[in-house]
């Protein structure tokens, strides 16, 4: 009943418009009407303007050159294929059927049955060639609609795991030139188990501008599924070079995984600085020279989390952070330089507390599984050997921190000590060893001092705090949930398609929804008003695009072809298309469709 009382409301707001579907011209008109079918927009009402507002096809076009053959343009064809993944993640084989049931064949001009996955395919093999460059121009025009500069720059990576044999994949070769070259002269990424996991994966360096209302993604590239971050930064500035005009003096955020001299020195060449987490161990012998020396300050970053507790005046913990800075020295790998940098050492109060628990939990179930293992090889138990209790400890001690406490030894038993042993149990055997292990307590108190301690380099100038710096560098979980937007509401997996060449191309295309997504969700944060609820400033782009979960039109099938009619808005609808300045659904329509002819 609920879903034939919101058609009836549909029914009874016709409004104003014009198509053209299958192939057939269809004619506006106004006035109240029966419809023959309705269709549902959906969030096509609120993406559509909005791919045209940055040029999508526009841009594509520009790059591929044209193709008298073609039916139908590749940015045509791929800005359409966009919408889809941006309103109702499919497979390319059901875009045809999702096309016909939201409009969005009359939105594009395109007949439904004219999209079958082969029409897709080509077109993302065409993207293929200038992959790098299209995202380069496109994201031109999205800095420019989100008013976002480029002097400060995030980087991280992500996996993205494959099932199937993709026999085709082949390693990339070694690249000869000083700097990488993307687009058709870079061959597809190589699909392949990475590093620790027998799954099959892409690597995926993204980069993101980043200010305190979220993340607007700027490029991605694709790596080899078993490259490390050293190897993705490096192309990803070198690529950001080549297809971005980069400022003087450009900031690059990443993480410990990306870290090294090397890196460090290849944005001093450029004229550019960095801020990375660096590795602890590392560092940890620079830290105890100074440590005494060290001058503390308490850093005004706080999560959101303790923002509230300190506004709500809550009774829950207060942490914080702790800052210190120390002047140090790089060295340049190619030509021995001295690079000047500082390190910036992080005390966190709530990682403290946090390692202080970890190292005692691990600890104890250190300690209550060496006891196990004792009583289990003295009683004699039948499957139980020298080897398999190697193993045992092996599994035991793992990966944890706390194994560098103990210490332990098989100990064979003597005669005298194999003659003294009462007669086992019936399925058992005599014990053979005997477990020795000791726990080095002074070892774990001496690392209490490094708990919460972290460091960062950056060659930035002293003119830029570190207390500055270390918020920036906080705002690197904006990329993390780049990330989860890419892979929930986008789906950028899981992927089905043989061909790396259109593997890669819709991961690139996927770049561009996830910057659609973004400054979707951007723009309207920008227009809301300071005085608006808090839920209200922070409203997300999923909850905007579910808030056009329906949005119809009415087709009525005529003589002269299908007449299609626009049907009001939902005053929330009208408000987001109002701050967002884009144009209404009749608006949209009739900018879409031909105009209703004369005569």
């Amino acid at each position: 009943m609920m879903e034939a009382h919101l058609w009836l409301r549909f029914l009874a707001f016709p409004s104003f418009v014009c198509a053209n579907s299958g192939g057939v011209m269809a004619i506006a008109w106004q006035g109240a009407a029966l419809a023959d079918e309705v269709l549902n927009l959906g969030p096509l009402a609120l993406l559509q303007p909005l791919l045209r507002r940055l040029d999508v096809a526009g841009v594509i076009d520009r790059h591929l050159p044209p193709d008298a053959q073609l039916e139908f343009s590749h940015g045509q064809v791929l800005s359409l294929l966009l919408a889809a993944r941006l309103s109702e993640p499919t497979a390319l084989i059901n875009v045809p059927e999702w096309a016909e049931r939201s409009g969005a064949d009359l939105l594009w001009n395109i007949p439904a049955d004219k999209l079958n996955d082969d029409r897709l395919g080509r077109a993302l093999d065409a993207f293929f060639e200038q992959r790098h460059s299209i995202l380069a121009g496109i994201t031109h025009n999205v800095l420019r609609c989100a008013e976002m500069p480029l002097d400060r720059l995030h980087f991280d990576t992500t996996h993205l795991i494959f099932y199937g044999a993709y026999e085709c994949s082949m390693p990339r070769p070694p690249n000869p030139l000083a700097m990488l070259r993307g687009d058709g002269e870079l061959p597809p990424a190589h699909i392949t188990h990475g590093y620790l996991t027998d799954h099959k994966m892409l690597q995926v360096g993204l980069t993101a501008a980043i200010d305190q209302l979220g993340a607007i993604p700027v490029l991605c590239h694709a790596l080899d599924g078993n490259r490390n971050g050293h190897t993705a930064i490096k192309e990803q500035f070198d690529l950001l070079n080549q297809h971005l005009s980069l400022p003087d003096h450009l900031l690059l955020i990443s993480d410990r995984g990306t870290f090294s001299a090397e890196h460090a020195s290849r944005l001093s060449r450029h004229g550019h600085h960095i801020l990375c987490a660096v590795p602890w161990h590392d560092y940890r012998a620079l830290y105890d020279t100074h440590a005494a020396t060290l001058s503390w300050h308490e850093a005004t970053f706080l999560s959101r989390e303790q923002q509230r507790r300190r506004d709500t005046d809550s009774s829950l913990p207060r942490e914080h952070y702790e800052l210190a800075v120390l002047d140090h020295t790089l060295t340049d790998p190619t030509n021995h330089e001295a690079i000047p940098c500082r390190v910036l050492f992080a005390y966190s109060s709530a990682d403290a507390a946090e390692c202080r628990a970890r190292r005692q939990q691990n600890i104890a179930k250190i300690q209550a599984g060496f006891e196990a293992l004792a009583a289990k090889l003295q009683r004699g138990h039948p499957c139980t050997t020298a080897a398999s209790m190697q193993r045992a400890i092996t599994r035991l001690l793992g990966r944890r921190d706390a194994a560098r406490y103990f210490h332990w030894d098989l100990i064979p038993l003597t005669a005298d000590e194999l003659a003294a042993l009462p007669a086992p149990c019936k399925g058992f055997r005599r014990p053979t060893h005997r477990l020795y292990f000791t726990f080095d307590a002074d070892a774990a108190a001496g690392d209490d001092r490094y708990d919460g301690l972290s460091a960062l380099v950056t060659t930035a100038p002293i003119t830029t705090s570190a207390d500055v710096l270390f918020t920036q560098y906080k705002e690197q979980n904006y990329l993390e949930r780049l990330h989860h937007q890419w892979k929930t509401p986008l789906a950028i997996r899981p992927v089905f398609l043989k061909s790396p060449r259109r593997v890669e191309a819709l991961v690139c295309l996927l770049h561009i929804a996830l910057q659609t997504h973004q400054l979707l969700e951007r723009l309207y944060r920008l227009r809301v008003p300071t005085d608006a609820p808090p839920a209200e400033r922070r409203r997300t782009a999923e909850s905007l695009l579910r808030d056009f979960c329906v949005c119809g039109v009415l087709v009525n099938h005529s003589a002269i072809g299908p007449v299609v009619m626009a049907t009001h808005p939902t005053t929330r609808q009208r408000q987001i298309l109002n701050r967002l300045g884009l144009p209404s659904v009749r608006q949209t329509l009739a900018r879409s469709l031909p105009p209703v002819p004369t005569g």
